[in-house]
């Protein structure tokens, strides 16, 4: 998973991580692999979704790294396998707020800690299917990987 090779990366070159994840036993795992690597690596169980759980994910941050924050890292999204014609609009919320609320009010939050560092630096991952057509063949294989 690209979210697996971003918290390496940027352990391995010494820094300190904070990650989420949706499920803890997913969590759980990845941290026990990480400890096991050297790598300073925290993590919450956050549903990016949720406004509340976003809020709670910052201040954990916040009080984890004494109200500052180097990079924040907005590596969140959800792809649709429908058809146009079947997509609902409970789907569309879902697709907007998981790939653009999420990754916006996660920027808000982040601003006074990114502020208070003096050095803040957002990333934003983001599929090629925003800029390259992707054939449903190819999506299909990437749903079963």
């Amino acid at each position: 998973m690209v979210r697996h090779a971003v918290v390496e990366e940027l352990a391995g070159l010494g820094a300190t991580v904070h990650t989420c994840a949706r499920t803890e036993s997913v969590l759980d795992e990845c941290l026990q692999q990480w400890k096991m690597k050297g790598f300073k690596v925290t993590g919450s169980v956050c549903d990016v979704t949720s406004e509340t759980e976003r809020q709670k994910l910052m201040s954990t941050v916040s009080s984890q790294f004494d109200g500052k924050l180097n990079i924040l890292v907005n590596n969140v999204g959800t792809i649709n396998f429908q058809k146009t014609t079947d997509v609902t609009s409970e789907d569309i919320s879902l697709y907007l707020n998981t790939n653009f609320v999420s990754a916006y009010h996660l920027c808000q939050l982040a601003h006074p800690l990114l502020k208070n560092s003096g050095a803040g630096n957002i990333v934003f991952m983001s599929s090629v299917a925003g800029v390259v057509s992707v054939s449903v063949s190819l999506l299909e294989h990437l749903k079963e990987h």
